[in-house]
């Protein structure tokens, strides 16, 4: 069994492929513990898998999977995560981006007693309007929310102990917030600072768009984070009120009509519409809270499923001939 297990996804990453590894290799050995290599290729449509799978057939110590098509970077991490065998799990990007010489500082801190050691892109070279602006405050409304107080959780390079990561399921573009998944559990958790390298080759996969994608992730893991285990003292919440509030103005205009003998409908119609849509509201959020329970009952009674779709895996069994297992 490895101790270190490094993932890394890669999504049409040709020009990039051969150097990361060789780096990787070379930094890995110079560590000085058992260490296995993790190549997940997330539906590339070049040469990426093929020069992945040339690297099994030398290296015994690399392990690719090979996924359906492009699930994207969750799915691929958690494809990789699944199938680490290392003590110390660590991942990072397959661009070059991160400078694999600063592995030592992750599994420094791990051998520390941290859980999560995440990587802080501190001085950041790229876009100031299109990736540093949205980034910053994407990081600060994700510390206030999530309760964890780091810089970057946008970063793929962070760390884990394998027990942590294989505690949190991961599902569509939940990686970001694995430091906020793993403080739910319990995890404890430090940061420490990263080199922003431009990338040299290849074009990169991420645009203006993740901003927005990144806002609604948010709100599912505010609600994930608070309310996961118990979504009826959210939606309740609302549905009592909202029905209690209901009552108090129809009695309120029951009242009128008795005391005053108003013609409520002509004179209240609009405030007699909202007590009924507040009351039926409130009824249906009380009946969506009580399927949510049901849905948390099945989730924690049911067997976890995997985000991906496994084509193969290959490996180096002999010195002559990879393995290939092909994905059910």
């Amino acid at each position: 069994m490895p101790k270190y297990s490094v993932v890394v996804p890669f999504h049409n990453e040709e020009e990039n492929v051969t150097a990361l590894y060789d780096q990787l290799k070379a930094v890995m050995e110079q560590v000085g513990e058992s260490f296995e290599l993790i190549f997940v290729d997330d539906g590339s449509s070049d040469r990426t898998y093929r020069l992945l799978e040339e690297i099994t057939a030398v290296d015994s110590r690399v392990m690719v999977i090979k996924l359906r098509r492009n699930f994207g970077q969750t799915s691929a991490l958690a494809a990789g995560f699944d199938h680490a065998q290392g003590d110390f799990i660590l991942a990072m990007d397959g661009d070059l981006q991160h400078d694999p010489a600063e592995i030592p500082n992750f599994l420094a801190r791990l051998e520390e007693g941290y859980d999560v050691v995440s990587g802080w892109r501190k001085e950041r070279i790229d876009n100031f309007v299109m990736r540093r602006i949205p980034s910053r405050c994407a990081n600060w409304l994700m510390a206030k929310l999530s309760g964890v107080n780091i810089h970057d959780f946008g970063t793929t390079y962070k760390a884990y102990r394998r027990e942590v990561i294989h505690s949190i399921p991961l599902y569509g573009e939940m990686h970001r917030f694995i430091p906020a998944l793993a403080s739910w559990h319990g995890a404890s958790i430090c940061e420490i600072p990263i080199k922003n390298v431009n990338r040299e080759r290849g074009k990169s996969h991420y645009g203006i768009s993740r901003t927005f994608r990144v806002f609604f992730d948010l709100i599912t893991i505010r609600f994930l984070l608070k309310y996961m285990s118990r979504p009826m003292h959210f939606f309740g919440t609302l549905g009592a009120l909202g029905v209690f509030g209901g009552a108090g103005l129809s009695l309120w205009l029951l009242l009128l009509k008795v005391f005053t003998a108003q013609h409520v409908m002509d004179q209240h119609g609009p405030m007699f519409v909202i007590a009924g849509v507040m009351i039926l509201a409130g009824i249906q959020l009380l009946a969506i809270g009580l399927i949510g329970e049901l849905q948390v009952r099945h989730f924690y009674q049911s067997q976890s499923r995997s985000p991906y779709a496994i084509d193969r895996v290959v490996r180096l069994n002999a010195p002559e001939e990879p393995s290939i297992l092909r994905g059910e």
